[in-house]
């Protein structure tokens, strides 16, 4: 039996009318309300993460099938969230984005469906999830059902944390067990004003504590990017934010089988360093700003760093050595003299973890007083929570360069992937001071009684001071023991780097048989 000709067209223009409402909304009106808040609707913003015309959705007819509370009566299309897959550079990337027109983007069911297909899609053809998000939490009209949803979510996240980059950007609000998805993906995008994430809400924070706050000041872009450390970037608006996704994505490998892609570079491998001379000073306490190495170092001068405004005694940027992606962790003396501590030991274990996990070498650049003393870090973990950087160096089996700048003191000097955890390579300039503290504290310990009993002791300090300067603090004390594999011209390190990267790059290091290690928490 055939169909007439007039019935296939007529079936056409049904479709694309069907399509056309999901696409647009179920009331013209929310798309207005949603640019007046000064807010994309979905597909615009899938329109700014993925190459033009490259979008393929995925399950655009689904409509929900529950009943109660009004819901049958209301049934549009998508059922508040688009999926689908397109390209970014070139390069397939999974996305889906809330669209908060529809049931405020709350997740129901279908909803929960969708976004399950679209993670395991992404998972099997081992490509990037980017998810957009502006949603209201749980459908509550759904009940359990919504929650078992984000459950999916979040195991899907789990399983294929390592596998997969996934990225999450947040454009509107995320309350609740919502906000956890987030905060298992790999990176964390926030716009300012217009995207907020709290497990409880102002409101019940004001009656369970008393405390007032706005959603802003509770859970806004600037807190996790600046205090909480939650979000890794934060911005003024949705096109320049939905940019450096785009621009995270081009660093990035497209799973953890490959290696990240490799750019043509115009500029010399070779290239001297002749500035760093001048950039960093030759006494380990005069602070400098170690951002303005790396631009001298790496490719063009072009880095990307991550957590900027978090944590900003440590730097940990993804950048290109003779267009090869590589992972940057550097002390900052510009920031509380480039001290360890708490929150800085964390971003950086992340930070490292992440770079092994996707085939990405780590550079550290190293010029560390030690960790920060005090009864509040110590009182609050310091322990347990600064040997998670220890950890992720001591289980990175990608290739590793450290490079000590100026001062490398105590278990400071250790953990920022010495030579005695299992750096491949251990590099210093001829300004390096490696020792178990500084030499004055150090004289201040082992000569205590001679300096306290001495009729002048300044004088004697300052002689102490100097023997254990010149014994065991020299340029070349840890060369000389093998613990630094040379001590290098400064104006050579981007030439060096680059052929200790490339001498390793085939590098294979197999772990212990184990289900998985037990980090420290």
């Amino acid at each position: 039996m055939s169909v007439s000709h007039d019935t296939i067209h007529a079936r056409i223009d049904e479709l694309t009318a069907i399509k056309e409402t999901a696409r647009s909304g179920p009331d013209p009106a929310a798309t207005e309300r949603q640019h007046a808040k000064g807010k994309l609707t979905a597909h615009e913003r899938i329109g700014l993460l993925l190459d033009k015309g490259s979008f393929n959705e995925v399950e655009p007819l689904r409509r929900h099938r529950a009943s109660g509370f009004g819901l049958e009566h209301k049934k549009p299309y998508s059922d508040g969230v688009i999926t689908g897959w397109g390209t970014v550079h070139g390069r397939t990337v999974f996305v889906y984005a809330h669209d908060f027109r529809v049931f405020g983007g709350a997740l129901g069911e279908a909803h929960a469906q969708k976004i399950h297909k679209i993670m395991d899609l992404a998972e099997s053809a081992g490509a990037p999830l980017v998810s957009l998000n502006d949603g209201a939490g749980a459908r509550i009209q759904e009940g359990v059902t919504a929650l078992a949803g984000y459950g999916g979510i979040f195991q899907r996240n789990t399983r294929v944390s390592g596998v997969i980059p996934q990225i999450s950007v947040m454009l509107g609000p995320c309350a609740g067990g919502a906000a956890y998805s987030p905060a298992l993906t790999d990176f964390v995008f926030m716009v300012r004003e217009t995207s907020q994430m709290f497990i409880t809400g102002p409101d019940v924070v004001k009656a369970v504590t008393g405390e007032e706050i706005t959603q802003n000041g509770l859970g806004g872009a600037d807190v996790h990017a600046g205090t909480s450390g939650v979000a890794h970037f934060a911005y003024d608006d949705e096109e320049h934010c939905i940019e450096d996704v785009r621009h995270l994505l081009a660093l990035l490998p497209a799973n953890n089988r490959e290696l990240a892609p490799v750019e043509h570079c115009g500029d010399p491998a070779d290239r001297p360093n002749d500035r760093l001379l001048d950039l960093v000073p030759a006494e380990p306490g005069q602070a400098y700003d170690i951002r303005e190495v790396i631009e001298e170092i790496v490719d063009d001068g072009q880095y990307f760093e991550v957590h900027p405004s978090w944590a900003t005694n440590l730097v940990c940027a993804l950048t290109r050595l003779d267009g090869h992606v590589v992972g940057i962790v550097a002390n900052q003396p510009a920031g509380m003299a480039g001290v360890l501590d708490i929150e800085a030991s964390e971003k950086g274990a992340r930070f490292v973890q992440f770079c092994d996990a996707f085939n990405i070498p780590l550079v550290t650049l190293v010029d560390v007083p030690g960790f920060l003393p005090g009864v509040q870090q110590e009182h609050n973990g310091i322990i347990r929570r600064g040997a998670k950087l220890l950890y992720a160096y001591c289980n990175a089996t990608v290739p590793r360069i450290s490079l000590v700048l100026r001062k490398a003191y105590g278990g400071a000097y250790i953990v920022m992937d010495s030579r005695s955890i299992g750096a491949d390579l251990a590099l210093a300039w001829p300004t390096n001071e490696i020792a178990v503290m500084g030499a004055e504290g150090a004289a201040n310990v082992v000569f205590r009684r001679e300096i306290n009993a001495a009729e002048d002791p300044e004088a004697v300090r300052a002689q102490r001071i100097a023997e254990y300067k010149a014994e065991l603090m020299h340029p070349y004390y840890a060369a000389e023991r093998g613990l630094v594999d040379d001590v290098i011209d400064p104006r050579e390190t981007r030439s060096v780097l680059i052929r200790s990267l490339d001498m390793l790059r085939a590098k294979h290091a197999d772990l212990p048989s184990r289900k998985h290690g037990n980090p420290p928490q």
